[in-house]
């Protein structure tokens, strides 16, 4: 089958490294460009590239010369893992020349006309690329971006309780140290300790939600927020993998403990996304007992892909419920979340047209 040739952005690092392998026998993506910073550029992947996971990079990708990230772009669809920086310039330049562009980094996931995609949540949101290329005179380039790799999981259990109107949330996340990248935080930081505090990351675990868990408005111009107040408290923990997010929300139509989980155990993605090769058969998973989820047993649920929910019990200081849930940052986080967005572009449309290359 003809297969949709891809470039990665910032390829050599740990989100980059998680693209290729994710992206190894995907059936309708494979990847033919792969760019980093210039101390890399000119050697072949194999070469340049520090591989942090297990196993080895493919050998199809190991013999890929780097490119230069100034360099153009020819595959239609580009995964970005740039830092935030270098995301701001480079991102915007190759959706402008045309390619469609799924982002890892922060730098525009809350511009108004750029969807923030979870799909299971808000496929729909999809549509504000319409008028995102309106807005910004691109013809058939498209910048989206996929949420911060700890509001993903706590947006993902919020998605089922819509319906029960949460108006008060607050979370406390204990956050892997592969979010940090690689080499990340140093040993003697964080070997025996708790770090309660990871720049950037309680601002973005605010906003971030409201968003993703927003309405489309009528004229699919921009996103009204839910209104929700929110705060955050983030902490690295010495875990290899996996972000856990303890949640307690006040929701105003009072539903019993039955209610919420069976509103979690029914959850389902839109029509047009439960086929999608990167989805998960359950995209939320509840687990009754009463020391889970925890990292090291549940990070790989639904292939890494699922975000499990336990711990469900009253909160008196909010008024409401609290829970815990989990999910593999770097998988569904990073750039399992940005393949699975990547999959619907192609579904409904947004990648009309590509070139696709023939690999037997």
């Amino acid at each position: 089958m003809a297969k949709i040739d891809v470039a990665i952005l910032g390829a050599t690092g740990a989100v980059g490294q998680r693209f290729i392998a994710l992206l190894q026998d995907h059936p309708w993506f494979r990847v033919a460009e792969v760019a980093a910073s210039v101390r890399s550029a000119g050697k072949t992947y194999g070469e340049a590239c520090n591989w942090v996971l297990d196993g080895h990079p493919p050998p199809e990708v190991a013999a890929l010369t780097i490119k230069p990230l100034d360099q153009p772009i020819a595959a239609p669809l580009v995964f970005s893992a740039l830092p935030g920086q270098a995301a701001h310039e480079i991102e915007p330049r190759l959706a402008a020349s045309g390619r469609v562009v799924c982002s890892n980094a922060s730098t525009y996931r809350m511009a108004h006309d750029v969807p923030l995609l979870l799909p299971e949540v808000n496929a729909d949101h999809i549509r504000l690329i319409d008028q995102q290329r309106n807005n910004r005179d691109w013809k058939s380039g498209a910048l989206v971006t996929n949420s911060n790799c700890t509001s993903m999981p706590a947006t993902m259990a919020l998605a089922p309780l819509r319906q029960f109107e949460p108006t008060h949330v607050h979370m406390v996340s204990m956050q892997a140290i592969s979010g940090a990248g690689y080499p990340g935080v140093a040993a003697l930081d964080i070997v025996d300790n708790v770090i309660p505090y990871i720049s950037g990351e309680e601002e973005k675990l605010i906003v971030e939600p409201a968003k993703m868990l927003g309405t489309l408005t009528e004229d699919a111009s921009s996103i009204r927020a839910l209104p929700l107040s929110a705060s955050a408290s983030c902490n690295r923990v010495p875990v290899l993998d996996a972000h856990l997010v303890s949640v307690a929300v006040r929701l105003a139509a009072r539903p019993t403990m039955d209610q919420i989980q069976m509103a979690w155990e029914t959850f389902q993605a839109p029509p047009n996304v439960r086929n999608l090769p990167s989805t998960p058969a359950k995209p939320v998973i509840y687990t009754s007992l009463p020391d889970r989820p925890q990292p090291r047993r549940d990070r790989y649920v639904g292939k890494g892909m699922s975000t499990v929910v336990g711990r469900l019990r009253p909160c008196a200081a909010i008024d409401g419920v609290q829970f815990v849930a989990l999910a593999h940052n770097t998988i569904r986080g990073a750039a399992g979340g940005s393949i699975l967005n990547a999959e619907l572009l192609l579904q409904e449309g947004y990648l009309d047209g590509v070139q696709r290359a023939d690999v037997g």
